[in-house]
C-alpha cells in the first residue's frame, strides 16, 4: 500500500506538469515543482511510519501528521519565495551591522542601509585597509581623516597640507594624495585621487566624488543606498 501511494503522489505530480500550460504552478515553475515531487513521496513515507506504529494513539497520530504537514508547507513557502526572503534577510544584516555592503555579484550592485543619524557608514577597503567612512555627494573627493591615511599606509609626515577645505570642523587644510586602490562592496577602482585633512579636522573620513564619479549611478531611495559599478 505504501509504495502505491508513493506511486500515486508522484502520478498526480506528473499529470499537474504536463497540464500546467501557464508554465507555473502555486508560484513554482514545472522544473522546481517537479523537484518537489520526491519531497512528497519522502513525506509519505514518513506518515505511513506513524501509522505502522501501533502503540500511537489516533490523536497523537493527527498531531504528528499537522505538525509534519506544516514543516512541508513552511519549507514550500520558504522556497516559492526565497529571493523575495533574501531581500528581507539581506535588509535585515544590513540594520545589524551599519557600513556593511549587501553585494549582488550578478548585477554589480552594493547596498547599505542608513544609520539611526541619517548618513550612510560604508566600510571601505584603502590599500587593503578597512576605513569607516561616510557617503558624502558633496565632497568633490574622497577625504580621508589623519588616522584613517596612517592606517592605510599613507606616510603623512611627508604631505603637504596646502589646500583648504571645510569640513564638519569648519575650515581646515588637507594634502592632496592618490590612493592605490579603493574598495566599496566588491566595487574595487585603482588609482583614485583622495585628500588627507591635517590632524584634528576630520573625524571620519568621506567617501565623495572622486570615486562616486566612477560608477554607473548611484541611488538613494529612503533609507537604502545602491551603487552600481
Amino acid at each position: 500500500m505504501l509504495f502505491i501511494g508513493a506511486a500515486i503522489v508522484i502520478a498526480i505530480g506528473l499529470v499537474l506538469l504536463i497540464v500546467s500550460d501557464a508554465g507555473t504552478l502555486i508560484g513554482l515553475s514545472q522544473d522546481q515543482f517537479g523537484r518537489l515531487i520526491p519531497l512528497v513521496a519522502i513525506l509519505l513515507f514518513i506518515a505511513a511510519g506513524l501509522f505502522s506504529r501501533q502503540r500511537y494513539r489516533l490523536g497523537e497520530m493527527m498531531g504528528n501528521l499537522v505538525l509534519w504537514a506544516g514543516i512541508f508547507g513552511v519549507a514550500l513557502v520558504g522556497y516559492a519565495y526565497r529571493d523575495d526572503l533574501s531581500g528581507v534577510a539581506s535588509r535585515v544584516f544590513g540594520e545589524l551591522v551599519p557600513g556593511s555592503a549587501v553585494v549582488d555579484a550578478e548585477r554589480g550592485t552594493a547596498t547599505f542601509r542608513s544609520g539611526m543619524d541619517g548618513h550612510f557608514t560604508i566600510n571601505a577597503k584603502i590599500n587593503g585597509e578597512t576605513v569607516r567612512t561616510i557617503f558624502d555627494t558633496g565632497a568633490s573627493a574622497v577625504v580621508l581623516s589623519h588616522a584613517d591615511a596612517i592606517a592605510a599606509g599613507i606616510a603623512t609626515q611627508t604631505l603637504r597640507y596646502d589646500i583648504r577645505v571645510q569640513t564638519a570642523n569648519g575650515t581646515g587644510r588637507a594634502a592632496g594624495v592618490t590612493l592605490d586602490r579603493l574598495e566599496v562592496g566588491g566595487i574595487a577602482r585603482n588609482r583614485v585621487r583622495a585628500f588627507v585633512a591635517e590632524e584634528g579636522a576630520l573625524d571620519t573620513s568621506l567617501l565623495g566624488m572622486t570615486f562616486l564619479s566612477t560608477l554607473t549611478r548611484y541611488t538613494v531611495s529612503g533609507n537604502s543606498l545602491e551603487l552600481v559599478d
